[in-house]
């Protein structure tokens, strides 16, 4: 690629608003948009939306991957002035109003980042060479992938302490997305592992869930938080509240309190931290990698570039380290960004949020909701989140799927997804 090679774009005479990233801010941005007078490119490096919520779902077997993502192209067919490139952003340049790509140069008239965030394991090397997160399709297929082949490696041997490194599970983050992968572990450990693996029965699962915090789901409510580990702990999950990973080589989790885990399976839940392109000044980014706007979402310090969802730092009284990092949060954003993009900017109107409450399930009929001062517990709150969740996902075809996976699931527990599609194989 050369410095003057530009990626070919349709001409338009609209506004061109370039978009980097398909999730759940960047979607629903370009939705509000649809046959407006703006000419939208769509950039993203994969060529599907993906259903973050439900990842854990994929790597735990109990959904196909294709039943969570979704086609950008499909979501977008009958949309006028609309341009999609799948392609690597590798840098903005705000003087130009351009951007690099691995293709070439894309001009653009507003730039929107909507690039989402990334795992972030706060400088522990070792735990990030050795471990696989849970932010993408492709890292909730390497989770099921290993865990299976370890269990198989398990079955396979005659040594005790190999067959116990490969039966544990250990999961970093006792937030929303760890809280309901070791319930969802949890119930193949009862219902699926005794029936295809009759040679461990001696050797059951060990699902650990290590929590720096002092309580597991520190976002939601006391009450919610104490349910939910009750729920936990009847599943013979094991909870390490107030408790820091501080090493892990492949093999040996070492935690802050002096104990050591001996495990073969380490899942990463525990934190993120926002990505995007090079080209933003380093003053306007917070510790957490996060970018500052203002009220509008503007990149503070230039006026045609916004940041929207994950990526973006908001700093209001409500919310001073930027809002959460939830799909609510991308979903407004993009939506309210739309609005004011239709108007003179004299007329923007500045972004509130809208907490709509707090979902968590922790298996089967076992789940929280938080809305404002009401909580609720067990099948009335699963039935909610069930709800929520399948409203949200895209395309009739998955909704469908999924709908009829669940009620599988529901009526006889089976997860008949454990299949090893692509063999993971250890980053180091």
């Amino acid at each position: 690629m050369t410095e003057s090679k530009a990626v070919y774009i349709p001409p338009c005479k609209h506004p061109r608003i370039v978009i980097i990233g398909a999730g759940f801010a960047g979607i629903h941005l370009a939705k509000a948009l649809k046959n407006k007078p703006f000419q939208i490119v769509l950039i993203d490096k994969n060529n599907f939306h993906q259903f973050q919520p439900l990842l854990y779902q994929v790597a735990t077997s109990g959904l196909e991957p294709d039943s969570i993502v979704f086609p950008i192209r499909k979501i977008f067919r009958n949309y006028k002035h609309f341009v999609f490139r799948m392609t690597d952003v590798l840098s903005i340049n705000s003087k130009n109003k351009n951007i690099t790509t691995d293709i070439g140069i894309i001009n653009y008239d507003h730039l929107v980042l909507a690039s989402g965030s990334t795992n972030n394991f706060y400088g522990l090397k070792d735990v990030e060479s050795n471990s696989i997160g849970l932010k993408t399709i492709q890292e909730s297929l390497d989770i099921r992938s290993n865990i299976l082949q370890n269990i198989e490696k398990a079955n396979q041997s005659d040594d005790d302490a190999t067959r116990r490194l490969h039966t544990s599970i250990v999961i970093i983050g006792a937030g929303p997305a760890g809280v309901e992968t070791a319930g969802a572990f949890a119930e193949f450990k009862k219902f699926i592992y005794p029936k295809d693996y009759p040679e461990l029965r001696n050797f059951p699962l060990q699902i650990h869930v290590i929590e720096a915090g002092k309580r597991v789901l520190s976002a939601m409510s006391e009450k919610s938080s104490k349910d939910s580990l009750n729920d936990l702990e009847k599943m013979q999950v094991h909870v390490h509240l107030d408790t820091a990973i501080k090493s892990y080589d492949g093999k040996t989790v070492e935690l802050s309190s002096g104990e050591t885990i001996l495990s073969s399976n380490l899942i990463w839940t525990a934190g993120v931290k926002g990505q995007f392109p090079e080209g933003i000044d380093a003053k306007n980014i917070t510790p957490s990698n996060r970018i500052e706007v203002d009220l509008f979402n503007k990149v503070k310090g230039h006026d045609s570039i916004f940041a929207i969802g994950d990526v973006a730092a908001m700093q209001t009284e409500d919310y001073p380290r930027g809002h959460p990092m939830v799909a609510p949060t991308a979903i407004q954003q993009g939506q309210h960004l739309a609005k004011n993009l239709q108007l003179e900017e004299a007329n923007w109107k500045p972004f509130n949020y809208l907490d709509k409450g707090s979902l968590a399930t922790i298996g089967k009929r076992k789940a929280v909701a938080d809305f404002g001062k009401l909580h609720f517990r067990g099948k009335f709150a699963w039935f909610i989140w069930s709800t929520v969740h399948l409203i949200s996902i895209s395309g009739f075809k998955n909704k469908l799927r999924v709908g009829l996976n669940w009620v599988n699931n529901y009526v006889s527990y089976d997860k008949g997804n454990r299949l090893i599609i692509r063999k993971y194989k250890p980053k180091s």
